[in-house]
């Protein structure tokens, strides 16, 4: 299948940077524009049983809009995705604040983080399939991190029509790293992303435990059995056959937003499967990570995106291949911590569809 990319101006900032939009073409019917503002996932269309095409992630339609957003639309977040409890962690003896949110924790980055960078734009051809390369430097002690950050997140459309992301990064001292994409999706098209427009969908998790928390999202323990709880995703279930149980966790969250462990040890393991049963679209989820969040957008009401539709409560759901929460405070959980003589890396593959 041939794959195509082109570019186009998208906008110019107060300070005069110029945001781009990369647009990749591929023969199956999928488009993906990519904005280099955040890493932005701008829009992804892709077709359904009957060949029908859709947008299926939620975003807007200029800079503005996403320069003033607050919900992470699409984006690329960091330094860290998820949450650090208090905003605090140290490294060699050394202690460091971070931002905090209105419940008092440090979370994807803060109000300066990757998600409001312009990122410098390079196209790379490689065996006649463009990638587009991402690069930003982030300075010793931006919003509060440790270490002069040198990262890259790369692009790729494979000729069988999945979607690559390929993260890395160094820095020239200790600190600590926790990247994702923060796509909202409804496989039956972002138009559909009404209130619990989402929660027809069905999910399926290569997941045997998740991590409980309490009501700010932070963690309450390694992470636990799903076994007989609404977290349970081993089978393919629908959002909307447990998200209103009675459960503390549940309760805590106002749905789900919870880390779940990947099961596997593979190079590359498959996290998890979103179905939308109408219109037959699917989208595998496969990482090096070693966990996923999963958020029912239960926290989004009355945006006003793409072509004028108003996301609401429960319209899309992420899926965030990342670190477990809190990492740098948890010596238990896999280690975030990024030296200066090694080189932080990731993949996430999401492979579109039908059934």
């Amino acid at each position: 299948m041939s794959i195509e990319l082109q570019r186009s101006p998208f906008g110019t900032t107060a300070g005069g940077r110029l945001v781009e939009k990369f647009t990749f073409t591929h023969g199956n019917g999928l488009v993906l524009s990519v904005l280099n503002l955040g890493c932005v996932i701008q829009s992804l269309q892709l077709p359904d049983k009957h060949g029908v095409p859709a947008d299926v992630v939620l975003g807007y339609d200029t800079l503005a809009e996403y320069q003033a957003d607050k919900k992470f639309l699409g984006c690329v977040v960091g330094r860290y995705a998820n949450r650090i409890a208090h905003g605090r962690f140290t490294l060699d003896g050394v202690g460091y604040q971070l931002e905090t949110n209105p419940a008092g924790h440090h979370i994807h980055g803060g109000a300066d983080g990757f998600h409001k960078q312009v990122w410098h734009a390079t196209v790379e051809q490689s065996e006649n399939s463009p990638k587009l390369v991402l690069s930003h430097t982030s300075p010793h002690r931006h919003s509060g991190y440790p270490g002069r950050l040198e990262c890259r997140v790369t692009f790729a459309i494979t000729p069988d029509g999945q979607l690559q992301l390929t993260y890395s990064a160094t820095s020239d001292r200790p600190t600590i790293i926790n990247l994702t994409n923060h796509s909202y999706f409804n496989l039956a098209g972002h138009e559909y992303a009404a209130q619990n427009g989402v929660l027809d969908h069905l999910l399926q998790l290569s997941c045997d435990k998740y991590i409980p928390t309490d009501s700010s999202g932070i963690p309450l323990s390694d992470p636990i059995a799903v076994d007989g709880t609404p977290m349970d995703f081993r089978k393919q279930t629908s959002f909307a056959a447990r998200i209103e149980r009675a459960d503390q966790q549940l309760i805590n969250a106002g749905g789900y937003d919870h880390t779940w462990e990947v099961a596997g040890d593979a190079d590359l393991n498959l996290a998890a499967k979103l179905t939308d049963p109408v219109s037959g679209r699917s989208l595998q989820v496969s990482t090096t990570q070693p966990g996923i969040q999963v958020y029912t957008g239960n926290h989004v009401d009355n945006i006003e995106g793409k072509g004028g539709q108003v996301y609401q409560y429960r319209g899309a759901v992420c899926l965030e291949t990342q670190h477990f929460p809190d990492s740098p405070n948890r010596s238990s959980y896999p280690s975030v911590l990024l030296l200066p003589d090694r080189a932080y890396t990731h993949t996430t593959v999401f492979s579109p569809g039908i059934g």
